[in-house]
């Protein structure tokens, strides 16, 4: 059995008791946001954050140039580096790995992007954004084989060698893909796909992977990719898809005992 945890980076997300109880398995590559981090950075480096939102209503990330050497900085440097960390302190051999590292991510550029600004739909250039077409699992085999735990993040490359930033929850679901993951998890800072985002109660319990597209219009903001990203798992072939919370006690064990909306 191997699972696909991603942890997020967005305020709220409690990492803390994600990574304890993962630290009592073996059998799992973590998948790793960060964009309360990349926003912070960028503030201090002078450069803000950015963010559009599609005609479809997915809020993306805008990554420009300068904006892209701040979401290395921060992922590949500052989060990934302290996930290890505290993984080592539990006990874990992580590794961190960016998508650039061995070429497990490959990606191609996103082009003609369109965005909605001021009420008009205009097209999103200059944008150093992805989506992930490949995932080389043979490395990520090789780490669990010999006992290490994979931890990776964006960047992705692409197939002429260009830095790209991916969505990580997309980068989690094509992982588990590619590794024929029993699981993915993908956790949050609320309980779930919720009917309405201010009640906590209103979660999905269930949802069929065939009627994924029926409950799309409850997905706003960022919720919206961890739906899409569950779409792509359930496609390709990953049994069994849950959206959770970090903020529980045993995260990870609740939302494989079905704590979560669950997508199977």
């Amino acid at each position: 059995m191997t699972i696909v945890v991603k942890i997020g980076g967005a305020v709220g997300n409690e990492v803390g008791p994600v990574l304890a109880d993962l630290s009592r398995r073996t059998d799992y590559v973590l998948v790793h946001g960060g964009s309360a981090e990349i926003d912070r950075l960028a503030d201090a480096m002078g450069h803000p954050s950015k963010y559009h939102t599609s005609p479809s209503g997915v809020v993306s990330r805008y990554t420009d140039a300068e904006h892209l050497d701040v979401m290395v900085m921060a992922m590949a440097g500052r989060i990934q580096t302290e996930l290890v960390r505290a993984l080592g302190a539990l006990g874990v051999r992580a590794v961190g790995l960016s998508g650039v590292d061995g070429g497990i991510l490959i990606a191609r550029k996103k082009e003609a992007s369109r965005a909605i600004e001021d009420g008009r739909v205009i097209r999103v250039k200059d944008d150093c954004s992805g989506v992930v077409e490949e995932v080389r699992v043979d490395l990520l085999r090789a780490l669990l084989g010999a006992g290490y735990i994979p931890v990776v993040g964006p960047p992705a490359v692409s197939r002429t060698g260009e830095l790209l930033n991916v969505d990580a929850d997309r980068i989690a679901a094509q992982v588990a893909v590619a590794l024929h993951a029993d699981t993915l998890v993908l956790l949050t800072n609320v309980a779930g796909l919720l009917r309405d985002r201010d009640d906590p109660e209103s979660r999905f319990d269930r949802v069929a992977r065939d009627a994924l597209d029926t409950v799309m219009p409850f997905a706003e903001g960022r919720m919206r990719k961890k739906v899409l990203a569950a779409k792509e798992a359930a496609t390709g072939g990953v049994a069994r898809i849950v959206i959770a919370s970090s903020r529980v006690p045993e995260p990870i064990a609740q939302a494989l005992a079905g704590h979560g909306t669950v997508i199977e």
